[in-house]
């Protein structure tokens, strides 16, 4: 969608328009509120700004809907679609590879009860299994802040593909 076109949506269109962007409602609401923007850089400020505030309800309401890093998103909506596109390197990963990631999910969640979340785009599964160990090695205000950052990242790709 061209940003000249999210600048003129009522209110409800627009949050529609970005809602597969992360699942959190009042950042959602943040942006379409800021309308209008003069360019793109100026709307992934404000979307990076707005995600800078999140906090565990956040990070936790938004991981409610996210699949597990190597399990295929179900669902027909496009946030399952986009999922499954940036996990596409675990999906084509060997077998030993997915059994890997599989037990270090369930460690990850084990330790820090939520999903493991990674910016999956960019990343091989090796890369993306290598972090999800390093990171079980974290404390919980360390992870807490790293699960932000990637939920963060993926949200901002999702708004730049989304919005020129």
């Amino acid at each position: 969608m061209e940003l000249t076109r999210f600048n003129q949506l009522a209110p409800e269109e627009a949050q529609s328009a970005i809602a597969h962007c992360v699942a959190i409602p009042h950042w959602q609401q943040a942006l379409v509120a800021a309308r209008p923007f003069d360019s793109s850089a100026a709307l992934l400020a404000a979307g990076d700004a707005l995600a800078r505030q999140w906090q565990s309800a956040d990070l936790q309401a938004a991981l409610a809907a996210h699949p597990r890093i190597g399990e295929r998103a179900s669902g027909a909506d496009k946030e399952a679609a986009l999922s499954r596109g940036e996990q596409s390197a675990m999906q084509q990963a060997d077998r030993a590879l997915q059994q890997a990631m599989q037990q270090g999910n369930q460690a990850y969640e084990a330790r820090f009860g939520r999903v493991f979340l990674i910016r999956a785009r960019g990343r091989s599964g090796e890369q993306m299994l290598a972090e999800l160990q390093r990171r079980l090695e974290n404390d919980e205000q360390s992870e807490q802040q790293e699960a932000l950052d990637q939920l963060r990242e993926i949200t901002l790709l999702r708004l730049k593909e989304t919005i020129q």
